[in-house]
C-alpha cells in the first residue's frame, strides 16, 4: 500500500508514503518521536487534515527545495515537510495541529528516499491497518480543515479544498 513519488530536478529524490487507519498506538509513537527513539526518521501526518495527496507532494517539494538551498526553517527535512503542509508560519502550532497526536487514528506516514528496511521499520512501528492511498479523501475532516486554513465557503465555490490549501502553501512565504 506504499506509494512513491519522484521529484524531478531535485537530484532524483523520492518520497515514500503510507496510509494507516484505525491506529491504536499513536501515544506510543508520539513518545518515541519526541524521545528520538524511532528506528528511522519519518513524518507522521494527521490524515484527516490532508484532503488530497497533492497537498503532501507540494509540501514535500517545498521542503526538498529548502533543503537544497540550505534554508530549512525546522530541524529536519521531515519536520520541514510537516511545517509546509500548513499555511501558518508558527512552527510549534503546525506540528501540534498537523502532526501525530495521542488520539490520532488515521495517519499518513512519509519518508524521503526510503529503503526496503526503512519501510519495514515504519510498518513495524505503526499498529494500524495499511490501506490504499486512494482512500485518503474519505477520511477528511472538512470542518476542521476549513477552520485551520480559514477557507471561506465562497472560495470553495470556485475551487476544491485541495486547491485552497495549495494556494496557502505556495503563498505563505510571499
Amino acid at each position: 500500500m506504499e506509494q512513491v513519488f519522484e521529484f524531478e530536478g531535485l537530484c532524483g529524490r523520492t518520497l515514500h508514503v503510507w496510509l494507516f487507519i484505525n491506529v491504536s498506538n499513536s501515544k506510543d509513537i508520539l513518545q518515541k518521536l519526541i524521545g528520538g527513539q524511532l528506528p528511522v526518521e519519518c513524518v507522521f501526518v494527521n490524515a484527516t487534515l490532508v484532503p488530497d495527496l497533492i497537498v503532501l507532494r507540494a509540501a514535500a517539494h517545498k521542503a526538498l527545495t529548502a533543503d537544497q538551498r540550505q534554508r530549512l526553517k525546522t530541524k529536519s527535512l521531515h519536520s520541514e515537510m510537516l511545517y509546509n503542509i500548513s499555511g501558518s508560519k508558527h512552527i510549534g502550532e503546525t506540528l501540534k495541529r498537523f502532526g501525530i497526536a495521542e488520539g490520532s487514528q488515521h495517519l499518513l506516514v512519509a519518508r524521503f528516499d526510503a529503503s526496503e528496511e526503512d519501510a519495514a521499520a515504519i510498518k513495524a512501528v505503526v499498529a494500524g491497518q495499511p490501506v490504499a492511498l486512494e482512500q485518503l479523501h474519505t477520511l477528511t475532516d472538512t470542518a476542521t480543515v476549513t477552520k485551520y486554513y480559514k477557507i471561506s465557503p465562497e472560495e470553495l465555490k470556485i475551487g476544491s479544498l485541495a486547491d485552497a490549501i495549495l494556494c496557502r502553501i505556495a503563498a505563505r512565504d510571499c
